[in-house]
């Protein structure tokens, strides 16, 4: 039995998933890294606006999330990539699907289930 306040691991689950869509700036880290953009610094190079601070927040909370994978090389200087994991791949796909819709809702409305009729060409004179 739940006692007030605690939350069922689904309910945890779904706010956490609000917290990621609902941030501009974990979107765009996840479209970035599914675009093959994989190193911190090209990272912040490819999302216009992002500062340093809140990309590495973003990346901590998206690997501990487990949509980002991260890997650290030992090498010298230190190198560190990151990837989707099989549930960021999922929600990068999701994202697509609700960018096509965003774009779909932008054109003028049309009736639902109304098919564009075909324009019948009027021969010239």
């Amino acid at each position: 039995m739940l006692k007030d306040g605690e939350k069922t691991h689904a309910e945890e689950g779904r706010g956490r998933l609000a917290e990621v869509v609902g941030c501009k700036w974990s979107v765009e880290v996840l479209r970035a890294v599914r675009r093959g953009v994989r190193r911190p610094g090209a990272l912040e190079r490819a999302i216009p606006g992002i500062s340093t601070k809140v990309l590495n927040e973003r990346l901590a909370k998206l690997v501990r999330l487990g949509l980002l994978s991260r890997t650290a090389y030992p090498e010298v200087p230190p190198r560190v990539e990151y990837a989707l994991t099989v549930g960021g791949e999922r929600l990068a796909r999701i994202l697509d699907e609700l960018e096509r819709l965003e774009v779909e809702l932008a054109a003028p409305p049309q009736p639902a289930g109304a098919a564009a009729a075909p324009v019948a060409a009027t021969p010239s004179p």
